[in-house]
Formats: C-alpha cells, sequence, structure tokens
C-alpha cells in the first residue's frame, strides 16, 4: 500500500466512523424518514401510545411525539439532539411537578412556540394550565432531580468519545509505522541502485 493510498484507507475510516457515531438505529416504535437536503432525520413517534421518549438518533432534525401517553421526560433525554430544528410534543398526559421542569428549561431553549401548546393533565391544581406558566413554587421541589436513567446517556457519549480517540490513536500509528515502511522501501531502493551503479563502474575500469 503507497502513502496516497494509505492515507485514502485512513479518511474513510475516520469517515465510517463519524457516520456510526452520528447515527443511531431508528427507534423501533417510530417511523424514521430521511430528509437529504438537511442531512439528518425526521423521527415521526407521534400516535404510538407511548409512555417514554425512545432513544432518538443524534442526526435527528425533526421529531414528532405528539397524541402519546407521556407525562415527563427525563433529564438528558434531548441533550444529544444538537441538530434538532423542530419538535412536536403537544397532546401528552403531562404530569406537572418538578420532575417536568427539564422538559420546560430545555423548551425554553429549543423551541419557544411548542412549549406554549404543552398543557398540563396533573396535578387537579394545574389542570389544563399551559407549561409555560408555571412558576417553580407550581411545579413543587424534587429532593432528586436527576435520575439514574440520565447517567446511561453520559456513559454511552463517553464510550463513544472512547471508541474515537482509540480510533485515531490507531490511525496516527498505522501512519507512521507507513512513514517508516515508505523510508525504509526508499532507503532500499536507493541502496541497490548505489551497488548497480558501483557494479557498472568496477566492470568499465576492468574493460579498459
Amino acid at each position: 500500500m503507497n502513502k496516497a493510498e494509505f492515507i485514502t484507507a485512513a479518511g474513510l475510516a475516520i469517515s465510517l466512523l463519524f457516520h456510526v457515531i452520528q447515527t443511531e438505529v431508528c427507534p423501533p416504535s417510530c417511523n424514521c424518514k430521511p430528509l437529504e437536503e438537511m442531512k439528518g432525520l425526521q423521527i415521526d413517534c407521534s400516535s404510538r401510545k407511548l409512555k417514554e421518549v425512545p432513544a432518538l438518533p443524534i442526526n435527528t432534525k425533526r421529531l414528532y411525539l405528539q397524541n402519546n401517553s407521556l407525562t415527563t421526560v427525563s433529564p438528558g433525554a434531548f441533550d444529544s439532539l444538537l441538530s434538532l430544528e423542530e419538535i412536536k410534543i403537544s397532546d401528552n398526559p403531562w404530569n406537572c411537578d418538578c420532575h417536568i421542569l427539564y422538559l420546560k428549561l430545555w423548551m425554553e431553549d429549543i423551541s419557544e412556540s411548542s412549549l406554549a401548546n404543552i398543557r398540563c393533565a396533573t396535578p387537579a391544581s394545574v389542570r389544563m394550565k399551559p407549561l409555560k406558566q408555571l412558576t417553580g413554587n407550581e411545579l413543587g421541589i424534587c429532593k432528586r432531580l436527576l435520575p439514574i436513567k440520565s447517567l446511561e446517556f453520559f456513559w454511552r457519549d463517553l464510550a463513544l468519545i472512547a471508541a474515537a480517540i482509540f480510533t485515531l490513536i490507531l490511525l496516527g500509528w498505522a501512519l507512521r509505522s507507513s512513514k517508516k515502511l515508505v523510508c525504509q522501501i526508499k532507503l532500499s531502493q536507493y541502496a541497490s541502485r548505489r551497488s548497480l551503479l558501483r557494479r557498472r563502474i568496477s566492470k568499465s575500469y576492468k574493460l579498459q
């Protein structure tokens, strides 16, 4: 393998790794559609009677979760969706206690218009009130706002980062080895040419 072929192979490996990290399996309960012009996915999980948000591909551009049985969203569930541009999450029986604070704060940053359409189903004191209008006193105080499930996202991301670093180190080592091999081949060719040249000179002297 020459240097150009190695660089091409290394580039392909990095691209493949990036694709694996960026694209995950479509949730089995949802319908996924690639958006070619936007280089992302449209994830339609609406009207599936979902009781919790499924694991989502991080290249999700459009997410539809309306008309399900969602009551809350676990902290960190949407943190990896950095490319998200549209979300619909209304028409769910939201339980507006302190555990829904993550969703409220996240929606305030991502989509104010979608947050305005979220209404509480329980508890009775805030029934049918828009989540956007609720204050901290109405949401109450939780002793633990970060359930164990949120740690799953942390360990998953950490594992992906470790895999990426390991692959880059491996590629760097392979590139260095390739350079040494190319150098050795060139030195061998140079030594062979010098030896051949000496033989010709020696043969020329003998003929004289």
